[in-house]
């Protein structure tokens, strides 16, 4: 029996998140739109696995979890291999589109949701169930050049354009966090909203401590742990003191700590938020949601873009020119020497104001469910 509207209006809206799985980012800039879904008294679910699963859970113990595969994506240890690496998966990552889909038409059937928030889940649209797409890659980057670049957005538009709307997290005009990712000449035919930067992260004024190293590791294998593993060598002959966390949320191995070096598998948002407050310089991957938490907490950070993951190397050089970020190659780090030489960098932070761009994108989001 079809539900009246009447009826629908008395109850909660039950609404689907499901992130991405490349990296815990797509994850954690889904922290804030959850909150305010939360806020807006909808009953909120959502869905992964793996990593950004164990990290949603941990961030929200209160509210229903759903077992949804990830894409699985693997990288290579090099550029070259990198490319090659994502060629030979593009099946399987199409297979996985196609399974996403044929998941959330069943879920829906089951559970019932009224409307759906994917974070770059290709395959989350449904035919009634009003969906979003979540994304700061309008345009992507590939190291094949414009002509592959232009194949890759009539993909990502084909998908885009399957969605109710798209909600991108970037500021518009020229004070953006992402360039041309987000803001590209021509945009999807679906409506684009400019919903902010994304941070689940409050600037708390806690003191910086002098020298003080933050280094965030994330991403998939095997470059996670080639950094890692370059860091965990440069910071052992590191005078000051550092803390390292691994972003293994469900790993059972651990570092042991020192006096001087903390290793943590895996920081509560609170933790987290702290450590970067009281960190003297922030060392990480030029991933666009850590992008976006820095520039939030106006911190100086030093950015290693992924070796062959042509959007960070574009976010790492677009940052570097707008003195919001240093940035080195991997293969260039050593830590003594580039410390140096951020020091000398002339950091410009600007202001990101008093966005209410993903309140005002909610709200209206959620009236247009109302009607339906």
């Amino acid at each position: 029996m079809t539900e009246g509207k009447d009826e629908k209006l008395r109850r909660k809206f039950r609404i689907l998140v499901a992130p991405l799985d490349w990296g815990l980012g797509h994850a954690t800039r889904c922290v804030p739109i959850i909150k305010e879904l939360v806020a807006n008294g909808c009953d909120v679910w959502l869905a992964g696995k793996g990593s950004p699963g164990v990290l949603l859970r941990s961030e929200f113990p209160q509210l229903p979890f759903l077992s949804l595969a990830g894409y699985d994506i693997e990288y290579g240890k090099t550029p070259a291999a990198f490319l090659w690496k994502m060629i030979l998966q593009a099946p399987r990552i199409i297979s996985s589109v196609i399974a996403e889909h044929r998941w959330l038409n069943r879920i829906i059937k089951t559970h019932g949701f009224d409307a759906v928030i994917s974070d770059n889940r290709f395959g989350l649209f449904h035919s009634s169930a009003p969906c979003v797409f979540v994304t700061h890659q309008l345009n992507i980057k590939s190291p094949l050049g414009n002509w592959n670049e232009r194949i890759l957005q009539k993909w990502n538009y084909y998908y885009i354009n399957r969605f109710k709307e798209c909600w991108v997290p970037d500021l518009m005009g020229e004070n953006n966090l992402a360039g041309e990712l987000s803001h590209p000449p021509t945009l999807p035919r679906v409506p684009i909203k400019y919903i902010d930067p994304l941070s689940r992260f409050e600037k708390k004024e806690i003191p910086e401590i002098e020298g003080h190293l933050l280094v965030i590791l994330s991403g998939p294998e095997p470059q996670r742990t080639i950094l890692e593993n370059r860091i965990i060598d440069e910071v052992s002959h590191y005078s000051g003191t550092a803390c390292i966390a691994r972003g293994l949320p469900s790993s059972q191995s651990v570092i042991p700590s020192t006096g001087m070096i903390k290793f943590y598998n895996h920081l509560s948002a609170t933790e987290l938020n702290e450590e970067i407050e009281k960190a003297d310089w922030v060392i990480s991957r030029s991933g666009y949601s850590t992008v976006m938490d820095l520039a939030k907490l106006q911190k100086k950070s030093i950015l290693i873009p992924t070796p062959g993951q042509t959007e960070q190397e574009y976010l790492a050089a677009l940052l570097f020119d707008k003195k919001l970020a240093f940035t080195v190659k991997q293969k260039e780090f050593s830590l003594n020497p580039i410390l140096a030489e951020a020091k000398k960098f002339n950091y410009r932070f600007s202001s990101l104001g008093n966005p209410n761009g993903l309140r005002l994108a909610v709200k209206n989001f959620l009236d247009s469910v109302t009607v339906q």
